[in-house]
């Protein structure tokens, strides 16, 4: 846990892919510890083809089964399912010119949100409009609590307490960050 804290959670993420991998991910932990999935991690990716969008939209019934028989992973027919549409969604997206990364950071206008660092949140009105459109394009496991968990994860929030040394050090990062030929701004 202090790895995933001290190197991953709350890094700005930008990668279209990964963003839906970590949302998928958070799917699989409603219900659970974090721990848990962090341990389940692994082999999550390799039940899942690496989180490869175009290979997990073709998963059949089959696979399906196949899945629930993978004690490596969180046996939940809902959440495979629900996985497998969220590959199908992010593929429609990208076929309709819809990048994934510009549609999950268009709720904060590209920025992270660094909170007080004091008050802990469980959602927002951000997370709650992000899960509101997510469901309505068809992904599960997608509330607004999970939402914000999954904000928090790849930086949309920077809600690292106030006295982390990783608050300043995320921010900083992202100060530094270049994609696509654009700056990142500053953390508000």
């Amino acid at each position: 846990m202090r790895a995933y804290h001290d190197e991953e959670w709350g890094v700005p993420e930008y990668d279209s892919r990964a963003l839906w991998e970590k949302l998928m991910l958070d799917g699989f932990q409603a219900g659970l510890s974090w721990r848990t999935i962090l341990h389940k991690r692994p082999a999550l990716r390799k039940a899942f083809a690496d989180f490869d969008p175009v290979k997990v939209a073709r998963f059949t019934e089959k696979d399906v089964e196949r899945l629930l028989q993978d004690a490596g992973i969180v046996r939940s027919r809902a959440k495979i399912e629900a996985t497998i549409r969220g590959a199908q969604i992010y593929l429609d997206m990208a076929a309709q010119g819809e990048d994934f990364a510009e549609f999950c950071w268009s709720f904060t206008d590209g920025k992270p949100v660094r909170t007080d660092g004091i008050v802990r949140l469980t959602a927002s009105p951000v997370s709650e409009q992000m899960s509101k459109e997510l469901k309505r394009r068809g992904f599960k496991f997608v509330g607004p609590v999970i939402v914000y968990a999954w904000m928090q994860a790849v930086g949309i929030v920077n809600d690292h307490d106030k006295a982390c040394f990783r608050r300043k050090e995320v921010s900083r990062d992202f100060c530094g960050l270049r994609r696509a030929g654009k700056t990142a701004g500053a953390a508000v």
